[in-house]
């Protein structure tokens, strides 16, 4: 069973989304909150697998709600996948930094919110390729920051490789293909590298290796 939380100051939308999770077989609503700071408290009480939470909130807003539940060690098991209004807004790559697995919009599709959460559940990042892209053109394509390759030197050729190829959106599957290795292999390298640069998910794989220099974004 996969254990949700909601964190939103609206009240219809929390219930619209609690109807739906509710409904599945595998999903269940473990708690509501109106505000970050009830959120991360919540969080603590019943240790969701997925906290799902709004971007805009009073008290606390989400991108400091997320890098608490993010810093909390009683809450590593923790995914939170970030609702906004927009496709892409600002506040999503310092999101994405501070712990977030990924983010959807708030008018997302029934079926398209059911398979998110339970991507975030296994611990997968919601980041398409397509999102990836932009995530990179609009927020990423800046000078690396100082200090930012701090840990890349522990790295093997082939852990950085695969970040490399996580960066640009693939998934284990298609990074053995690439890699010509086997899927638990690419996998393992992943998670290594995972360990090694302290990313608590692929999510932030895909920043810091922008951030860090070792991928360059495409500028056309």
């Amino acid at each position: 069973m996969i254990r949700v939380l909601l964190v939103d100051d609206q009240p219809l939308l929390r219930g619209g989304f609690r109807a739906l999770l509710d409904a599945e077989d595998d999903i269940e609503v473990v708690a509501e909150a109106a505000d970050g700071a009830e959120g991360h408290a919540l969080a603590r009480e019943t240790l969701p697998d997925v906290a799902l939470v709004d971007i805009q909130m009073p008290v606390l807003d989400g991108i400091e709600t997320t890098r608490r539940i993010a810093a909390d060690p009683a809450l590593a098991g923790v995914h939170v996948v970030i609702l906004t209004n927009y496709g892409f807004d600002e506040y999503v790559f310092n999101a994405l930094r501070a712990g977030a697995a990924g983010f959807l919009v708030k008018d997302i599709e029934p079926e398209d919110l059911l398979h998110s959460v339970r991507v975030a559940a296994r611990g997968d990042a919601l980041l398409a390729p397509s999102i990836t892209r932009r995530l990179i053109g609009q927020y990423v394509a800046r000078p690396p920051r100082t200090g930012a390759g701090t840990g890349l030197d522990e790295l093997t050729n082939r852990e950085r490789e695969a970040v490399a190829l996580v960066a640009q959106g693939l998934s284990n599957d298609e990074i053995a293909v690439r890699m010509a290795i086997s899927p638990v292999t690419a996998k393992t390298h992943v998670n290594r590298a995972m360990i090694k640069l302290h990313a608590r998910d692929r999510a932030q794989l895909v920043v810091l290796a922008y951030e860090s220099g070792l991928v360059a974004p495409r500028t056309s």
